[in-house]
């Protein structure tokens, strides 16, 4: 093999090899702006998904902070609508909430009955 050839592929080795150090070093920085960029977005959604339907988020939420304190004890120090569930007809439908109450997060699913919001499951 010609001495000209194997110093290309060294020199394409090395370039290879420094691309992917430096991408990988890359993405590791830009990761968390990366997944708190998502998070806004999936919440965005989720909230856009609410408001189109004609569900109303201030009574929705006020009907999570009231289930919310009667199954866990305190009223949630932080709710975030995370999934909106629109099966035909409104007493199928499901709103579920990622809350925060005395230090531990839980998962609180409403549901509707005859138009008012009430516990569906919570874990």
């Amino acid at each position: 093999m010609p001495l000209w050839l194997i110093i290309v592929l060294v020199v394409l080795v090395l370039l290879i090899a420094g691309g992917i150090i430096a991408r990988t070093r890359q993405l590791a920085r830009s990761r968390p702006a990366f997944e708190r960029s998502l998070a806004q977005v999936e919440r965005d959604l989720v909230a856009a998904a609410a408001a189109d339907r004609g569900w109303d988020r201030e009574r929705l939420e006020t009907a999570a902070r009231r289930i919310g304190a009667e199954q866990l004890g305190s009223e949630p120090d932080e709710l975030t609508l995370v999934e909106v569930v629109d099966r035909p007809g409104t007493d199928e439908d499901q709103a579920v909430f990622d809350c925060r109450a005395g230090g531990a997060r839980h998962r609180l699913v409403l549901g509707r009955r005859d138009g008012e919001w009430v516990a569906a499951s919570r874990s």
